[in-house]
């Protein structure tokens, strides 16, 4: 018998590769390619990363379709419940970047808090001097009042290393965390939140009610040096609002690891600001991360086997509302 046809659409490690392949023909290729039409017509399977949007239209092209495999963390490129109704299931990797997330994004705190040079070649005993003295940090992180937004694996998680670290902590979820899983954080409204905070992480799913949640009626009550760090979905913050309130706060500083558009169009306001870092999409990427966002492959082959998966999306889950 042959073997069912895989099509990959976006990046997919060696390793993932080479496992799917001896149990499917694996065919990759972009959407927009004159070339996809022909796999499309046979394909079981479908995997993608973010580049890819699954949605009515392109599910129609696919009428063979099986299993969409999304190698990451939110599936809010997929249309879900389109998929649903057309017997289409779809399968997922929510904890393949957690590790990776919690690291780079407490990488960036210390960054803001702990400003740092190193040398590229000899100075003298005086410009040595000079250095030392003007390299320092204003506040150490244990000094500072933590705010995450968002209390789920990856806030969790960062919760946990930075009570390590003797950090003040708040938090803001919809769900009510059990004490235990807190890790010595408070439970804040939002308001409260951005009101009380000299740092915010944002770590909010992607869901319709969650667009422009941080906007400028929150932000008006921060704290005018505030240091926020978003490595969740760029669409959570309001761009313009964003831009508005960093200029009239100088000593404010942002980095957002995720844009609305990716690229940012380069005429957002956001390039011209000092305060501002733009990063492009890196919190997840390490090899351990991309390898286990590959793994998504063998439940696209479980589902093609007709077998139960690991991890597959509910469409009744609030996220993807």
């Amino acid at each position: 018998m042959s073997k069912p046809l895989i099509i990959r659409t976006d990046e997919l490690d060696d390793e993932s590769a080479s496992w799917v392949s001896q149990h499917a023909d694996l065919a990759h290729v972009e959407v927009d390619s004159p070339e996809f039409q022909k796999f499309a017509d046979e394909a079981a399977g479908l995997l993608v990363r973010t580049a890819t949007t699954v949605d009515e239209a392109l599910l129609e092209r696919m009428p063979r379709l099986k299993v969409v495999g999304r190698g990451g963390v939110g599936i809010d490129n997929i249309d879900v419940g389109a998929c649903q109704a057309r017997g289409v299931r779809v399968v997922y990797t929510p904890e393949a970047s957690t590790q990776a997330v919690v690291e780079y994004t407490l990488a960036a705190m210390l960054d803001m808090v702990r400003p740092r040079i190193v040398l590229d070649e000899p100075v003298d005993r005086t410009e040595w001097a000079s250095l030392r003295a003007e390299i320092v940090g204003f506040h150490q992180l244990n000094e500072l009042s933590i705010g995450i937004l968002g209390m789920g694996r990856i806030g969790s998680r960062l919760a946990g290393a930075l009570g390590s670290l003797g950090c003040t902590m708040n938090y803001c979820d919809l769900r009510e965390i059990p004490a235990q899983d807190r890790h010595g954080a408070t439970p804040l409204p939002i308001e409260g939140l951005f009101a009380e905070s000299d740092v915010i992480s944002i770590h909010v799913d992607g869901r319709s009610a969650n667009r422009r949640l941080v906007n400028e009626s929150l932000l008006q009550n921060a704290s005018s040096s505030l240091l926020l760090v978003n490595t969740s979905r760029g669409r959570v913050i309001a761009e313009d609002d964003l831009a508005d309130w960093l200029q009239a706060n100088p000593l404010a500083a942002v980095l957002l690891d995720v844009q609305e558009q990716e690229p940012p169009d380069p005429a957002n306001p956001l390039w011209e600001l000092d305060n501002c870092f733009i990063a492009p999409h890196l919190a997840s990427r390490t090899r351990t991360s991309l390898a286990n966002m590959g793994r998504v492959v063998q439940d696209v082959v479980a589902v093609i086997q007709d077998e139960q998966p690991t991890w597959q999306a509910d469409p009744s889950d609030p996220a993807l509302a």
